[in-house]
């Protein structure tokens, strides 16, 4: 039986201390031990801090190293024999402390063993584990080197009746009968020399050189196949922003104004079925040819992911698989869809890549292992060398990236105008074409905004990308997208920068009332629902997005509700407490811990009365109960439209009532009064004026006429002025409220100042005056008064007998009986004009009378139309009627009949009369005696 020997050497200065579990031994065992050191690949930026590694399950802590020669120090390392026994596996593991810049050669020891059994006690000690040093899926690599690997020379020899070894992880399980050898823990291989003789046989990891890549971002560390060494790689990285500018896998920059559907990324060799990554480019300014990036389309076997932008120039974006709208996240047949801050991210594990898209830029990421050299479209071809980034479809390279760009179409049946194979349009020139002055947001790439992450990614091209935005559209802001990609790259490589305040609200980013923004949040946001073991999985990257307060964690990855504690949220996105019950949707439910969380039955609503709704016009309604909206209430209602009666056309002054008797639905209507007045087809409310007619004032009473129902109608007449000068008469006109003055009689002044009123026909002497005479006539309407002076014979009252004078009839001229003989009765002749009733002759007509001394005479009286007789008087013998026409003053004719006398003689006649007879009898003849004087001066006058 052996005895455990330590072995001390000498080293250089100790830094790192490497602990594994530290077994006790039980019973004793004859071996010689072998100490193997391994070192374990960096971080991409670390280089004192120790990283996980886990290769067949085994978790080991070892010290990084930026270590890119090899050698071969004196290094001391103090072993202490220790014993790991799983599942009745021997297993040798050291102690110890290593210092040394370079790897450490290995130290070996051959042992033996007599006991088929071995017994042995574990105590088990915590493995520190640093998160962020592993690469993780969402980092893809392009190009890298390899560490080397040595092994020494096997002295170990392994004598036993039976030794099986296993391991955990993905080592098989072998045994010297099927196999000559086989790996066991640690990357140790176990060779059979022969019979019950093994080599055992560590692996040495020799740190390789960190490459340079050239598109500026830090190399990653890759396990190699049989997770004991690693390599670096360069991750297959292209992005594309603003309108639109490209950098592709290997770091080349270009841009490209293209506006149809183009190939991102395709394989050359054709290793996974369906896969590829698109983009639809559009015109995001009508008056420059410029574009910007509108839908990315990501491809694998049976999916198609649509990542589209809804308002253009936006973060807002909408996602669909196969067509159809999604939720996210969204997870299924190896594809995964999610947000990550400001993005949407499509993943898929299985190729260990992921695209990014938030509507202004869009990012690749694939690694090398898989993808180098294997990849065309416009991200160009992922070998870490840009010579060959402007391939063409055929393989040829073209003179520039742009027109590369053009070849890489697809065809899109929503772009007829697109095609692949059309002349290549030219762009514009990346370049402004005259001095611009750029705006200041792009200085903050250059400036100390930025600064701290020169130093990883150069911020040349984007500053380029930003000047060309700002001057081409300067009215879209789409220089904010060169910023916000660089600083999505430097979060990518460790450097978080909050940019966007200064930008003086330019390139500001609204949240959700809900949310609060950040510039450095964790790609993976905590949720309730993230395990224990995810929650203390802390990355190092950090993205911009919207995050729940401080305070407050999401709820869910697909629920978007910020809570305090993690109880319950339901579709209505209310968050709830462990314990408390609700109603939602018409179901009762509880939020318990476990199970689905929320538990629901039917809300129960109370029992209701049956009703009918029989009524004409009425039907039955289901309303919302106020007090509890999930039990509705029934009730009747009424339609009108339902109900027959129609109501009546009332007259003017009349409306229509409508009365619902109680419990009924439909109306029963009557015209009544509006108590107002009508008049001429118009309606008038008490107390206002109405216009009857201009020689009125009328207005509307409130006084009813109870057999019409209407107001009544009170008038009275315009005060009128009846007043009229002498000689007019106040008379109805036409139009006029009041009449009007009119003439109907002449008005005379006579020379004494005495005024006459004569009307038409009339004569009358002066009343001092008998020899002048005034007439009044009508002609056409019009009056016309005369004045007539009365002209007498020579008159000698000495040749008169005495006691004979007296005045003519006329009352003017005076006559006589003549001194000498009598004269004899005779006829005697004269020619006078003849008037009767106001017409009168137009010319002198031959009149007869008899005269002569018979003591008395007669005389005739046209006016009376007879003649007078004395009481011994010379008279007619003989007569005879003849005809005259006369003119009468409204100018008419008439025919008058007079008494012509062919003889005369005297005669006697009886004078005798009574008294009063008498005196009558002379009233009336001086009456008609001084008429027919003043007829015949009239119309001697007028002759």
């Amino acid at each position: 039986t052996a005895t455990p020997t330590p072995t001390t050497t000498s080293t250089t200065p100790s830094t790192t201390s490497l602990q594994t579990n530290t077994i006790t031994e039980i019973t004793s065992t004859v071996y010689t031990e072998t100490t193997t050191v391994t070192t374990r690949p960096p971080g991409p930026e670390e280089s004192t801090t120790p990283i996980s590694v886990t290769t067949s399950r085994v978790t080991e802590t070892v010290p990084t190293t930026e270590a890119t020669t090899l050698g071969s120090p004196t290094t001391s390392v103090k072993t202490t024999p220790v014993f790991t026994t799983t599942s009745g596996i021997t297993e040798i593991t050291t102690t110890g402390t290593s210092t040394a810049s370079t790897v450490p050669s290995p130290t070996s020891t051959s042992f033996s063993t007599h006991s088929a059994t071995t017994s042995v006690e574990e105590t088990s000690t915590v493995l520190p584990t640093t998160s962020g040093t592993t690469p993780t899926e969402s980092f893809t690599t392009t190009s890298g080197t390899t560490s080397t690997r040595s092994t020494t020379t096997p002295v170990t020899t392994i004598t036993s009746s039976l030794v099986s070894t296993a391991t955990s992880g993905p080592s098989t399980v072998s045994s010297t009968v099927s196999s000559d050898s086989w790996w066991i823990c640690n990357c140790t291989k176990v060779i059979c020399i022969e019979d019950d003789k093994f080599e055992v046989v560590p692996v040495i990891c020799n740190p390789p050189p960190k490459p340079t890549c050239t598109n500026g971002l830090a190399p990653v560390p890759v396990i190699d196949a049989d997770g004991c060494c690693w390599h670096w790689e360069c991750d297959c990285f292209c992005t594309g922003w603003g309108d639109p500018h490209y950098q592709t896998f290997d770091g080349f920059y270009y841009s490209y104004q293209g506006n149809c559907t183009y190939v991102l990324v395709e394989e050359i060799h054709k290793s996974v079925d369906n896969f590829g990554v698109y983009i639809d480019n559009y015109h995001c300014d009508v008056h420059d040819p410029v574009s910007c990036p509108r839908t990315l389309i990501v491809r694998h076997e049976t999916q198609e992911v649509r990542i589209a932008v809804v308002t253009p120039n936006s973060f807002k974006v909408e996602v669909t698989v196969n067509q159809q709208a999604v939720a996210l996240p969204y997870k299924k047949f190896g594809l995964s869809v999610y947000e990550s801050g400001i993005n949407k991210v499509v993943e898929i594990p299985e190729l260990k890549m992921n695209v990014t898209f938030n509507g202004l830029s869009f990012s690749i990421r694939m690694p090398y292992s898989i993808f180098g050299n294997n990849t065309q479209g416009q991200c160009g071809t992922c070998n870490n060398n840009t010579a060959d980034d402007c391939m063409l479809p055929n393989g040829n390279i073209a003179e520039n990236c742009e027109t590369m760009a053009d070849h890489w179409q697809v065809v899109d049946p929503s772009k007829p105008q697109c095609s692949p194979g059309i002349s290549p349009t030219k762009w514009p020139s990346t370049t402004t074409g005259q001095p611009c002055k750029e705006s200041s947001i792009c200085q903050l790439l250059l400036g100390g905004v930025f600064e701290k992450c020169h130093k990883f990614v150069d911020p040349e091209k984007f500053y380029r990308a930003c000047v060309f935005d700002s001057c081409t559209l300067p009215q879209l802001d789409l220089e904010c997208s060169s910023l916000q990609t660089y600083a999505a790259i430097c979060a990518d490589q460790g450097v978080c920068l909050e940019w966007r305040s200064h930008t003086n609200g330019v390139c500001s980013y609204t949240c959700p009332a809900h949310k609060e923004y950040r510039a450095c949040g964790p790609i993976t946001e905590i949720t309730c629902k993230t395990s224990p073991e995810q929650q203390n999985q802390t990355g190092t990257k950090q993205v911009e997005g919207c995050f729940c307060p401080n305070g407050t964690m999401l709820y869910d990855a697909g629920v978007d509700v910020c809570v305090k504690t993690c109880g319950c949220v339901g579709l209505d996105d209310e968050p709830r407490e462990f314990g408390e019950k609700f109603t939602v949707d018409c179901k009762d439910c509880v939020c318990l811990e476990g199970g689905k969380g929320i538990l629901c039955e039917p809300h129960k609503c109370a029992e209701q009365n049956k009703i009918t709704c029989d009524g004409e016009g009425l039907y039955q309604v289901t309303e919302v109960n106020s007090e509890d909206p999930c039990c509705p209430i029934n009730s009747c209602k009424c339609n009108t439209s339902l109900c027959k009666t129609k109501p009546p056309k009332c007259n003017l002054g009349f409306e229509v009532y409508s009365h619902i008797p109680d419990g009924q639905c439909c109306p029963t209507y009557q015209c009544v009064s509006k108590r107002v007045c009508v008049h001429q087809n118009a309606e008038f409310l008490p107390n206002s004026s109405i216009f009857v007619d201009k020689c009125q004032n009328c207005f509307c009473t409130k006084e009813v006429n109870v057999t019409t129902q209407l107001n009544v109608i009170s008038c009275e007449h315009v005060p009128c002025d009846t007043y009229c000068e002498p000689g007019y008469e106040r008379q109805p006109v036409n139009g006029e409220c009041c009449g009007k003055c009119v003439q109907t009689k002449c008005v005379i002044h006579t020379p004494e100042g005495s005024v006459l009123l004569l009307s038409p026909g009339e004569f009358k002497n002066d009343p001092y005056n008998n020899c002048t005479l005034y007439s009044c006539v009508s002609i056409r309407n019009q009056l016309i008064s005369s004045t007539s002076e009365i002209t007498c014979p020579a008159f000698n009252e000495e040749s008169c007998k005495p006691g004979t004078i007296t005045l003519l009839p006329n009352g003017c001229c005076k006559t006589c009986t003549p001194l000498h003989s009598p004269t004899p009765c005779s006829v005697r002749e004269r020619k006078d004009f003849i008037v009767y009733q106001g017409c009168y002759s137009q010319t002198r007509i031959d009149l007869t009378e008899c005269e002569g001394t018979c003591g008395t005479f007669s005389l005739y009286s046209a006016e009376a139309n007879s003649l007078e007789h004395s009481c011994s008087c010379c008279r007619e013998e003989k007569t005879s009627v003849r005809e005259v026409k006369l003119k009468c003053p409204n100018g008419h004719s008439r025919t008058h009949k007079y008494v012509y006398v062919e003889s005369c003689s005297c005669q006697a006649t009886e004078c005798e009369i009574s008294k009063s007879r008498e005196s009558r009898s002379a009233e009336e003849n001086d009456r008609k005696s001084a008429l027919n004087r003043i007829r015949r001066a009239i119309s001697l006058t007028s002759k």
